[in-house]
């Protein structure tokens, strides 16, 4: 601790001292003892900074290798394309369809059974009766007419949820009731026979066209269909009938894998991992002002460069991809160790040998599965994420700094009140030295007569 002069002058001048300066620099030196404590938080708390911003970059770059890693992620996305789209359009090729090449031929398109009313003149009639309706012979509940129009009853019709949807149709003649079946195909029949609909007494007849199924030859085989959309004739993709095959020409249905999306995972990762691998080495020098970064030096930097350098280099193969550089991914020179992609290469390797890359990513014990187990344990993860225990070490150390800090505090505000009282005493003392002393004179000159203030 340092030392605090006082400076009052002479003792006899009555000038005192400063009381509240003195104070002032009694107590910081004893705040000294609070100087380290101060600077090692400070270097605890810039650490946290790095600890935030690194935890979020290695959770990005986890959830770039996961996409490459899910079963049902990127390399089981399929694409899909049709010779003559006029006849049937693929509609979509799920990650359970299969690449490959199919033909089709369209014999007959499915039709959808309807029925429509006769023409009544006035929309806004009412009307008497009911309507029965049967679905593939299966007969509903009447619905009640009495007292509707057609746009009423055409509700009350869709409201019942009786397997078909009502409208009604306008033109130049009048208006009349349409009914759909819900269900195409031979199995969506409609059958209206048993209504008794009327309108002014005048009987309202149903004029009713047949469902039927289609028919369609997928590789050779011929499957009845009961819809134009068709989901179960190759398996995870929907085809879409348009119209029927001319001739014997079939149309080629095309399933490929999606390279697109599986390049642009890979790239992703590749981004993701280079912004790890310059924090990282951003750590292992200095900061903007030439002070070493907070990191710089610590075992925790080490490690995660260590583990993520190595995990480039570990896990199997699969068939003929054995290493990233087959897949266009090298390692560039020099000390910060960040990525480059080729995607040339990546394109002519999933071109090429797709299932092997898929298990490159994949299979267990793969480069891919390898990987995610190393960023497993470094992240900000609990219970053993490298980052994550870090933070508690430093939350630990941190609360300890501050409970020091606080209760050096506490004494010195319990210093400062005594000091303050205990100085303001002695310079109170200081101050009243010469009025005392001329007490003293006086009392000499009285009994001695002699008064050394007096001129002769």
């Amino acid at each position: 601790m340092g030392t605090v002069g006082l400076s009052f002058g002479s003792p006899t001048s009555g000038q005192g001292f400063d009381v509240a300066s003195t104070v002032a620099q009694i107590q910081a030196a004893s705040s000294a003892i609070e100087n380290p404590w101060n600077s090692q938080l400070t270097t605890l708390q810039a650490q946290d900074t790095v600890f935030t911003s690194l935890g979020t970059d290695l959770s990005t770059l986890t959830s770039s290798i996961q996409a490459l890693t899910d079963f049902e992620g990127v390399f089981s996305e399929k694409e899909g394309s049709s010779s003559n789209t006029n006849t049937v359009a693929l509609t979509s090729a799920a990650t359970t369809a299969t690449a490959g090449s199919h033909t089709i031929l369209v014999g007959q398109l499915a039709t959808t059974s309807s029925s429509v009313s006769g023409t009544i003149a006035n929309a806004n009639d009412t009307l008497s009766g009911s309507v029965v309706i049967s679905v593939d012979g299966k007969s509903q509940p009447p619905i009640s007419a009495d007292g509707d129009t057609l746009s009423q009853l055409a509700a009350a019709i869709n409201s019942a949820g009786v397997g078909v949807a009502a409208s009604v149709l306008t033109d130049t003649n009048g208006s009349r009731l349409s009914l759909v079946s819900s269900t195409s195909g031979a199995a969506g029949q409609l059958d209206l026979s048993a209504s008794s609909l009327s309108d002014s007494g005048n009987s309202l007849g149903f004029t009713t066209q047949a469902g039927t199924d289609g028919s369609i030859t997928v590789d050779g085989a011929t499957l009845d269909v009961s819809s134009n959309t068709v989901t179960d004739a190759i398996p995870g993709v929907t085809l879409q009938l348009l119209a029927k095959s001319t001739g014997t020409a079939p149309v080629q249905i095309e399933i490929t894998n999606d390279n697109t999306d599986a390049e642009t995972a890979v790239n992703n990762f590749v981004q993701a991992y280079n912004k790890v691998a310059n924090d990282l080495t951003a750590q292992a020098g200095n900061d903007a002002s030439g002070n070493p970064a907070p990191l710089s030096g610590t075992t925790l930097l080490s490690q995660l460069q260590t583990a993520l350098s190595g995990a480039l280099f570990s896990g199997k193969g699969s068939g003929s991809i054995n290493s990233l550089d087959q897949l266009g991914i090298e390692v560039e020179s020099g000390t910060s160790g960040t990525l480059t992609l080729n995607s040339d290469t990546l394109d002519n390797a999933l071109n090429s040998n797709f299932a092997d890359v898929t298990g490159f990513f994949q299979n267990a014990g793969s480069f891919g599965q390898n990987f995610a187990s190393t960023l497993n344990n470094l992240g900000t993860q609990a219970p053993d994420g490298a980052i994550f225990l870090a933070q508690q070490q430093n939350s630990s150390e941190e609360s300890a700094l501050k409970s020091d800090i606080t209760n050096e505090n506490a004494l010195l505000a319990t210093q400062k009140t005594q000091l303050t009282t205990e100085l303001n005493q002695a310079n109170q003392i200081l101050q009243s030295i010469p009025s005392q002393l001329d007490e003293v004179n006086s009392i000499f000159d009285s009994i001695t007569g002699f008064n050394p203030n007096q001129q002769e």
